[in-house]
């Protein structure tokens, strides 16, 4: 039995801490896993630069209640899951998912939590795994199940060269570039074909 593990930020939903930066005019938080591979020195420089501008939880919540998924989106994760059990992976965080996942269709996701202060400050974070895509996938396998997984950062590559089959989909050029060896695509139509063929 398959389980196809796809990444949610930049994949099916727009990135959340670009959509921030945007909002709040702070271009340092653009910065994302697909610039940068260390997940707890990105996490903590983002901390920093929130804390210095007086940002918490309730600011960036309300910016996500404006984010919507991407274009096709929905309707690909609805036909994925006619034919595939899916699960996503993500090292976003649960107070963030919650509205993302209502207008995708409540699909199963797997992610991370924020520790705010009574003030809604966020002074830390939790992972819910060490390496938390890349143990899930083995877990997963670990029980029987083939994986197929499919994201765009560096963050994604452990779980996509773990799996059965693997794809990048929407990858920046770098990351392209330094893995020619696993096949990438642009379009939920060719991402679609590509998990049909690695199930045959």
């Amino acid at each position: 039995m398959y389980v196809t593990c796809l990444d949610l930020e930049g994949v099916l939903v727009p990135e959340i801490w670009i959509a921030f930066a945007e909002a709040s005019g702070i271009p340092e938080l653009r910065r994302t896993t697909r610039d940068e591979p260390d997940y707890d020195k990105l996490m903590h420089y983002r901390m920093d630069i929130l804390r210095a501008h007086g940002l918490g939880l309730k600011e960036i919540r309300k910016v996500i209640a404006t984010i919507d998924p991407m274009p096709g989106a929905k309707e690909f994760l609805d036909e994925l899951r006619s034919f595939t059990q899916v699960l996503i992976l993500s090292d976003t965080f649960t107070q963030f998912a919650q509205p993302l996942m209502e207008k995708l269709g409540r699909p199963t996701i797997f992610c991370n939590e924020l520790l705010p202060d009574a003030q809604g400050m966020i002074v830390d974070y939790r992972l819910r795994c060490p390496q938390t895509k890349l143990t899930t996938v083995k877990a997963l396998q670990s029980c029987g199940f083939d994986t197929i997984a499919s994201g765009d950062s560096f963050y994604d590559l452990a779980m996509i060269r773990a799996s059965k089959a693997g794809f990048l989909f929407r990858s920046p050029e770098s990351i392209r570039k330094d893995n020619p060896d696993i096949p990438a695509c642009e379009e939920y139509g060719e991402l679609l074909s590509l998990i049909r063929g690695a199930m045959a």
